[in-house]
């Protein structure tokens, strides 16, 4: 019985160490209601939330001490019994602002040099004025908490806020000890950033004092700040630092824990006039703050609340969400509106729970129509407590389960052991070797699906021909179909594979964890019968390469759906180069591995070559070349460097391929003798670039223009990484006007650039004309040493075709997955 009671040991070890659930964290469901407001307190629906702040008490310009307007009176003094009628366990704050025209001043963008706020904080007799009112006005109005909402405080006032924090917080705690009531919630507003003019809020105060303090991620860009339209609330912005993530990675670094940190959501947006109706990308000219042609403008700044502009939107408009930003658009004749809906709600709670924040704050609850966003943001934060309830209920039953199945494995197990101890062995290396490399990516990744041999087996139909889809360097990708009915994608690892198990764990441990929309992640694997198979979902339209070089094909993607694709790349590597915790270089970038699912978006595949380092690292290298032909940088040939620039470069030849519809294994040119990098260059710099662009697109209504395109391209191959624009840069450059793009050079591997220096060395092998005498002294069948890489060997032939020879060189290492690499050297004329 020994070895069963290891056995059982082990499980229940491993269950606990696997499945631990933490002690919940209280997730704060927080928002703004503004006394003045025409819709009730009553008509809040309580429920969705834990706390409600009522805004705003002043500050009295001579005694520093707390007032409400009395128009507002009874409003605060009713707020609290009323919201606890639909939700007795919601806490009530009463909130503290600078005073109507300091905080318009600040949502202006204007700083606000001096103030009430600046004034009282700067005499410890002021302070402690406005310190006792406080916590007297709450307690008499049944407030359960107070609230500063002071935006943009100035450098000097930033040094004092944490003295007014550290005096704040004793007085609470006094109060509590001799009145016997509960210590008041203390929380703040604060900007999205850390840093104003140099000065840093004082953190360790903040972090002391505060129960939470709300980053105020919202009106970063309005219509009376800027005459162009912009992003309100944006989560992320590829070409600007005023975004909510740039914020806070910013409070993060300098030392604030993310759990005392809630993010703000605005229930609100902006409506910017356009100068041009036709011209209506982020960054349009604009006139001021727009209005809706079916309404007016809920205020004089241009902003709306989410239930005005969906009303609007209901009269016809279409809302678009960009998940670059995580943003939502909508534009109506000449108004050009950004806000959140759900769908940026969602993902900015998924966001705020992936970076340990503890919860949200809304402003203002009345602007949500119908309650849409209050639910999204409560069906999104909920979403991690139903997997762990889930978790509570199935784990007693999968211990019994579990602890059976062993029991009846120790009675059998001299019937099976070799058998059962080869697939453990095989199966566990696999996964224990799968989950090293896992434990340096997002720690809360799906768990994979371990597919039986004959499952995969059944749902291919024995791997018949007629589900065979293609042929890669790892092997054979059939399609199959699952008794769930869910249709997959299978890649079997062939035996004369160039590629093996370190690939095929490397796939296993990032795609499994790369969760992005233009990204095409591992759902499952099997490793049985000595198979290393990878399973995907099916893209049903297959791969880029099926269209770009198919006669009859290629016309079904015109311009507008080819944009969408690089774009889809563009955003894909973003997330790769930028976005993740790591620094991930796919080293495999070519159409093949762009898959198209249904709806013709991008997802790049096969992760099998990838590398991955911190963020800290720039480059890296290594002595084994892989890649593909006509797709690798020249640093990564010679020297074996590779960084972020070797994916740029996948990614111009990528581009130029996908504008033109022209393959990087052919010549082209009048004598086709250049490469597809050269030819592209030559016709630019002739002025003939449109010889280049696939004849059948047609750019004239997009944005993103084939020109820029092919230019953008020639940038993202130089032969110098330093030369090649970032993917951020490569963002900003598509849809830019091309005259604002610097001129390309030569490209790299350029046989004109070999020309250039063999004029100036007879030694250095380039493009020559011989004569048939020279063609006898060259030596057909002579080896020498490769000046590209300066390591293989390259050995020289000749192919003949009508009055011309033509010379190559076949090199030994400069090829990828056993293709032979190889380059023209001139023409001879047999005559």
């Amino acid at each position: 019985m020994a070895p069963k009671n290891i056995i059982l040991s082990l499980f229940l070890t491993f269950v606990s160490s696997q499945f631990y659930i933490p002690a919940a964290q209280s997730w704060v469901r927080s928002g703004y209601w503004l006394a003045g407001s025409v819709i009730p307190a009553t008509q809040i629906n309580a429920a969705l939330f834990t706390h409600l702040i009522c805004g705003f008490a002043e500050v009295d310009n001579s005694t520093y001490q707390l007032f409400i307007p009395p128009n507002y009176a009874q409003n605060f003094t009713t707020f609290a019994s009323k919201v606890k009628l639909k939700n007795p366990s919601v806490t009530t704050l009463m909130s503290i602002w600078n005073g109507q025209a300091s905080t318009g001043q600040s949502i202006s963008g204007d700083k606000v040099n001096t103030s009430l706020l600046s004034s009282m904080v700067a005499k410890p007799s002021y302070r402690k004025s406005f310190i006792d009112s406080s916590i007297k006005l709450a307690r008499l109005h049944g407030f359960e908490g107070v609230d500063l909402f002071w935006l943009w405080p100035n450098s000097t006032d930033l040094s004092s806020i944490g003295v007014l924090l550290d005096e704040w917080r004793a007085a609470i705690a006094s109060e509590a000890r001799y009145s016997n009531e509960s210590e008041l919630v203390l929380t703040m507003a604060v900007r999205y950033s850390p840093s104003l003019d140099s000065v840093s809020y004082p953190i360790h105060m903040i972090r002391k004092n505060l129960d939470w303090a709300h980053l105020v991620a919202y009106d970063y860009h309005t219509p009376l700040k800027e005459n162009f339209t912009g992003n309100n609330a944006a989560l992320y912005d590829p070409t600007s630092n005023v975004t909510t993530d740039f914020g806070l990675k910013q409070w993060l670094r300098m030392g604030m824990p993310a759990n005392k940190l809630v993010l703000g959501l605005p229930y609100h947006g902006y409506a910017w006039t356009l100068t041009d109706p036709y011209n209506d990308p982020l960054g349009a000219p604009s006139s001021g703050p727009g209005a809706p042609s079916s309404g007016p403008l809920t205020t004089l700044d241009g902003s709306m609340g989410y239930k005005f502009i969906k009303s609007f939107i209901g009269d016809g408009a279409k809302a678009v969400y960009n998940q670059t930003y995580v943003v939502n658009y909508f534009i109506f004749g000449s108004t050009w509106i950004n806000f959140d809906d759900v769908e940026t709600v969602k993902a900015k709670i998924s966001y705020a729970k992936e970076k340990g924040l503890i919860g949200y704050n809304a402003f203002t609850v009345i602007n949500d129509g119908n309650w849409a966003l209050s639910l999204a943001a409560l069906e999104a934060s909920n979403r991690r407590s139903k997997r762990h309830l889930l978790l509570i209920i199935l784990l007693p039953i999968a211990v019994i389960v579990i602890l059976s199945v062993s029991v009846a494995c120790y009675i059998r197990s001299s019937i099976f052991k070799r058998k059962g101890d080869a697939g453990k062995r095989s199966l566990g290396n696999i996964g224990s070797d799968v989950s090293a490399g896992m434990e340096h990516l997002d720690s809360d990744a799906p768990n994979l699906q371990v597919y039986s041999f004959s499952q995969i087996e059944a749902a291919t139909d024995n791997f018949s021909n007629a589900n065979k889809l293609g042929e890669g360097g790892y092997g054979p990708v059939y399609k199959g179909k699952l008794r769930s009915g869910q249709e997959i994608a299978v890649k079997r690892l062939s035996t004369s594979s160039t590629q093996g198990l370190e690939e095929f764990k490397n796939e296993v441990s990032l795609t499994a964890r790369l969760q992005h929309v233009n990204l095409i992640r591992v759902v499952g694997f099997c490793c049985e019968r000595d198979e290393n198979m990878l399973v995907y979902r099916h893209m049903p339209n297959r791969s880029l390469d099926c269209y770009l070089f198919d006669p009859i094909k290629r016309h079904e993607l015109d311009w507008s759906k080819r944009v969408r694709i690089i774009e889809g790349v563009i955003q894909g590597l973003l997330y790769l180069q930028e976005y993740s915790n790591f620094t991930i270089i796919h080293r495999d970038l070519k159409s093949s591995n762009i898959l198209l699912d249904e709806e013709m978006k991008a997802k790049i595949s096969d992760f099998g070559m990838a590398k991955l380092f911190r963020k800290d690292t720039k480059e890296a290298n290594t002595d084994r070349i892989v890649g593909t032909y006509g797709f690798v940088p020249p640093e990564y040939v010679k020297k074996g460097i590779y960084s972020t620039k070797y994916d740029v470069y996948s990614f111009g030849v990528l581009l130029l391929q996908i504008v033109s519809g022209k393959k990087t294994t052919c010549l082209y040119g009048v004598h086709e003798n250049l490469n597809l990098l050269d030819y592209a260059y030559e016709l630019w710099m002739d002025g003939r670039g449109k010889e280049f662009i696939d004849p059948s697109m047609d750019d004239s209504s997009s944005p993103c223009k084939l020109m820029t395109c092919m230019l953008v391209a020639l940038l993202c191959v130089q032969e110098k990484p330093e030369d090649r624009p970032s993917m951020l840069e490569v963002f900003s450059m598509i849809k830019s006007d091309i005259s604002a793009l610097p001129t390309p050079r030569v490209p790299a591997f350029s046989v004109k650039k070999k020309e250039s220096n063999a004029s100036g060395s007879s030694n250095k092998q380039g493009t020559h004309s011989y004569n048939s005498c020279q063609l006898s002294q060259l030596g057909v069948g002579a080896a020498s040493i490769c000046d590209w890489c300066q390591g293989c060997v390259v050995v020289v032939h000749v192919s003949r075709f009508g009055r011309y020879c033509r010379v190559f060189a076949t090199h030994s290492r400069c090829s990828t997955n056993g293709l032979t690499e190889v380059h023209q050297y001139g023409l001879v004329n047999k005559e």
